[in-house]
C-alpha cells in the first residue's frame, strides 16, 4: 500500500510527460503501440544448425525468449508498469507463455511464467524454459495459475465476479502477495505466443488491462519473401515477423526505436546470445553487431565566384565630357562622308 508493491518499485523524479501520460491514458489498452520485427531467418538457421552439430539443439522460441530477457535486462524502461496513475520498475523479469499439453484441439491449456535475472545466456535461458515445460506437460501436472482458477471457477457467477472486483482492488493498491502475482501470468514483462508452433503468421495482441503485462509479442510462422540486397538486386529470402504490442507510457519513441533496433541486431548475431551478460546491466560492444559506416566522402563547397564590383566614376563631368567628344567624332565622320559624295557626284557632270 502507498506506493509500495511486492513486484516492482515505484519510479520517481519523472519528467512532465512521463508523469502526466498515466492520467491523460488511464487504461493500457488506451496506450498500446503496434509494430513489426521482420527477422531474417538465414542467419538464424545457420546458428541453429552449427549448434546442433556441436550438440546443442535450440530454436527459434528458444532466441526469441533469450533476445527478450537481454532487452529487459539491458532497456530497463520495458520493464515498467503503469498502477493507478504511478510508474513502477519491475523486481524482476519474466516471460509468459500459453502451452498446451497436446497439439490438437482437446488438449489442455497451461500458462507459464518463465522467471530471468536478465544475466542468463541462451543455454541457460534454454534450460529454464524446456525444464519448465517438460513439467508442464507431465500427466497430472497442474501449473499454479489452474489451482488458482480452478477454486474460482466453482463459485457461483456473482461470487466469482465478487472475487476478481477483489483481487483488481488488491493489485491497484499493492495489495497482493507474492505467491499471487507469481501464479498469476498477467503480472510478467512480457508475454509470449508462439504462433510459429500452429502454423500461423503473426498477430498484434491487445495488452491486458488486467495485471502488468505492458509488453506482448506474437511469433508468428516464417515466409519467404523478395527483399533488396544492397539498394541494388531483388532476392528471395526466409523472414519471421514478430508482431509487438507495447505501452507508450512507460516509454517514449526514441527509447523503443533503439530497443527494436537492439533487438534486429541480436537476432541479426545470434552468436552474442551464447555470452552472459555482465552484472551492472550494461551492453558490451563485442555482443552487439558493429555496422559498418559507410564513409561519406566530403565534397569541398565549391567558392562563389565573386562578382566584379562596379566602381562608379569619380567625377560626372568627365564621362559627360567623353560622350561629347565621341558625339562630335561621330558627326564630323559623317560630314566628310557627305562632303566626298557630293564631290564625286560634281566631277561626273
Amino acid at each position: 500500500m502507498f506506493g509500495h508493491r511486492c513486484d516492482g518499485k515505484k519510479v520517481k523524479n519523472l519528467n512532465i510527460i512521463d508523469k502526466a501520460e498515466p492520467f491523460f491514458m488511464p487504461q493500457r489498452i488506451d496506450a498500446v503501440n503496434y509494430t513489426t520485427v521482420k527477422v531474417p531467418c538465414a542467419t538464424l538457421d545457420e546458428f541453429i544448425a552449427r549448434e546442433r552439430r556441436n550438440g546443442n539443439s535450440y530454436n527459434y522460441m528458444h532466441l526469441v525468449i533469450a533476445t527478450l530477457v537481454r532487452i529487459m535486462y539491458t532497456r530497463k524502461k520495458h520493464n515498467r508498469f503503469i498502477m493507478r496513475g504511478s510508474i513502477y520498475q519491475r523486481n524482476y523479469i519474466s516471460v509468459s507463455m500459453d502451452v498446451k499439453k497436446r497439439l490438437d484441439e482437446e488438449g489442455d491449456d497451461m500458462t507459464l511464467k518463465f522467471m530471468f535475472t536478465g544475466r542468463e545466456s541462451l543455454p541457460e535461458v534454454k534450460e529454464i524454459v524446456d525444464s519448465e515445460i517438460a513439467k508442464a506437460v507431465q500427466e497430472g501436472e497442474v501449473d499454479k495459475t489452474t489451482k488458482y482458477a480452478s477454486k474460482l471457477v466453482k463459485l457461483p457467477d456473482f461470487l466469482f465476479r465478487w472475487a476478481l472486483a477483489i483481487f483488481r482492488w488488491m493489485d491497484r493498491h499493492g495489495m497482493l502477495t507474492k505467491g499471487m502475482v507469481s501464479a498469476s501470468p498477467f503480472h510478467t514483462s512480457v508475454f509470449l505466443t508462439n504462433l510459429k508452433s500452429i502454423k500461423l503468421g503473426h498477430i498484434y495482441h491487445h495488452l491486458y488491462n488486467f495485471g502488468t503485462t505492458s509488453m506482448f509479442v506474437s511469433m508468428g510462422k516464417e515466409k519467404m519473401e523478395p527483399y533488396i540486397e544492397n539498394n541494388k538486386e531483388i532476392k528471395i529470402g526466409k523472414f519471421m515477423n514478430l508482431g509487438m504490442s507495447l505501452d507508450e507510457r512507460v516509454a517514449d519513441g526514441f527509447y523503443m526505436g533503439k530497443s527494436l533496433k537492439l533487438c534486429n541486431d541480436i537476432l541479426a548475431n545470434p552468436d552474442t546470445l551464447l555470452q552472459s551478460m555482465p552484472d551492472d546491466g550494461s551492453i558490451p560492444k563485442k555482443l552487439v553487431r558493429k555496422n559498418k559506416k559507410n564513409k561519406v566522402k566530403k565534397v569541398k563547397a565549391s567558392k562563389e565566384k565573386k562578382q566584379k564590383k562596379i566602381k562608379p566614376l569619380k567625377n560626372k563631368e568627365k564621362q559627360d565630357e567623353r560622350k561629347r567628344k565621341i558625339s562630335l567624332r561621330k558627326r564630323k565622320s559623317e560630314d566628310s562622308q557627305i562632303s566626298t559624295k557630293e564631290n564625286t557626284t560634281n566631277t561626273e557632270e
